[in-house]
């Protein structure tokens, strides 16, 4: 099982090791040598739970993703995996974290003295590099070109989308594979909690009943593997939201008026189900007694998905300047939108799948187009996905007449018009068969829907 229990780890990892003097290259150079050599003594002691995310053996790779999503943990599996599997022994790694503040300020021109100091270490050894939330250092790029050119193996992390621009990109020629690393699944949390899935589940009422508990704290908790453990679940993700919010986005990008920042976000949070343009959300917040330039929200909006804390849908069927301006926007996970809702129950149950449909379909690198839309031309589809041929309506339930007639009609509207498509309608907890212009749509509760696709996905895998 990989999954790191990240409590307590970092300051266990650094304990009682010296502050890093900037006046000494020597000194300097001895902390270095503790640090690895702590590393190496810590990482293969942890207990992971394992994630759906391969890595070749000699592929240099980009992780990105929304801070605490697990991306220092897929370097831990990464580690544990070639260990185990008799491919490396604990001192050819090279794992260093950028967030430790004994690191604070170092340069790309310094960085070659890891490989100094590990060379010190081990003179006869070629190491694995790991290399976790680079981003801290400025002018990394250059350094990760140069250990690619030079034959070394590594794994890259970071918090911020501008590590997968065209500009780094071009720096680094093409030698690395980014990869985005999302919070974890609902099969993911299931197996976090020991929990398999029996052989004919579907018909075990027990079985159902646990499973459909755990998913209503995942549905309310969201996917932030950190956060299973706390005692106090809401408060730690009210941190990292704000740590999100405050620190990767407001200081990094020296946005000035921090508060009207703060709006924005809840304002996002409050239109999750509905496709709003820029002018909207320009009105908004001047209607609150904030009003701001289209440039400077264009802006914040991109600092946002930057920071991999928003991402966007378009409309299959808009125009495409009408595309950039006119989209559906949801948080990257169901435990921070929630902070930010009161009485969010349906907009919870929409977000979250928006958020797994990002995640099996979601294009891998920044500048392909988009694989998610909504539809919205007379009528409206919550999601439609071409590569898989699937619309999906999303309805909390069908009980009230008015909703199922607008629901379900919009749907079969648009499968008669796009009679290759297969049609699905999710809910909160209702099922049932439909059958429309003689096919079958199927009504599926959210997390029995979770639960058939994540066997299929693991019988490929």
């Amino acid at each position: 099982m990989f999954f790191a229990e990240f409590d307590g780890i970092r300051a266990k990892i650094y304990l009682n090791l010296r502050a890093i003097p900037s006046n000494s290259v020597f000194v300097f150079k001895e902390n270095l040598k503790q640090i690895i050599v702590a590393n190496q003594h810590y990482l293969l002691r942890l207990r992971l739970t394992e994630r759906a995310m391969a890595f070749g053996s000699t592929t240099n790779y980009v992780l990105v993703g929304l801070r605490r999503a697990g991306k220092s943990c897929m370097l831990y599996q990464d580690i544990a995996q070639r260990v185990s599997a008799g491919e490396c022994a604990a001192e050819d790694v090279l794992f260093v974290n950028f967030e430790d503040e004994r690191l604070g300020g170092m340069k790309g021109s310094q960085l070659g003295q890891l490989l100094e100091a590990y060379a010190e270490l081990y003179p006869t050894r070629r190491p694995l590099v790991y290399l976790d939330e680079i981003q801290n250092v400025e002018g990394w790029e250059r350094f990760a070109r140069r250990l690619a050119d030079t034959g070394y193996r590594v794994m890259i992390t970071g918090s911020n989308a501008r590590m997968l621009s065209r500009e780094i990109a071009t720096t680094l020629g093409g030698r690395y594979i980014p990869r985005q690393v999302h919070p974890f699944t609902f099969g993911e949390y299931l197996r976090f909690h020991d929990i398999r899935l029996p052989e004919q589940w579907e018909y075990d009422m027990q079985a159902c009943g646990g499973i459909a508990a755990r998913f209503d704290a995942y549905f309310h908790e969201g996917g932030i593997a950190e956060a299973f453990t706390q005692w106090d679940r809401r408060e730690y993700l009210s941190a990292l939201y704000q740590k999100v919010l405050l620190g990767d986005i407001v200081e990094r990008n020296r946005v000035r008026n921090a508060r009207v920042f703060r709006l924005l976000a809840r304002k996002l949070a409050g239109s999750v189900m509905q496709p709003t343009s820029l002018s909207r959300l320009q009105n908004l917040l001047k209607s609150a007694g904030d009003p701001i330039g289209l440039p400077v929200l264009k802006d914040y909006l991109e600092y946002m998905e930057d920071a991999f804390l928003i991402f966007s849908v378009p409309n299959l069927v808009s125009p495409l300047t009408e595309r950039e301006t006119l989209k559906k926007r949801y948080l990257v996970d169901n435990g921070l939108l929630n902070l930010l809702l009161t009485d969010g129950e349906t907009k919870l149950l929409e977000n979250m799948v928006a958020v797994v449909l990002r995640q099996r379909y979601g294009s891998r690198s920044l500048d392909d187009e988009p694989q998610v839309y909504y539809f919205q031309r007379g009528v409206e589809v919550d999601f439609c996905v071409p590569a898989a041929q699937l619309a999906i309506q999303v309805c909390y339930n069908l009980s009230d007449p008015a909703t199922r007639e607008r629901e379900v009609g919009a749907l079969a509207k648009f499968l008669h018009a796009y009679p290759s498509y297969e049609g699905l309608i999710l809910t909160r907890n209702h099922e049932e068969q439909l059958t429309i212009d003689g096919r079958t749509v199927p009504v599926l509760p959210l997390w029995k829907w979770l639960c058939r696709t994540e066997e299929r996905l693991t019988e490929k895998s």
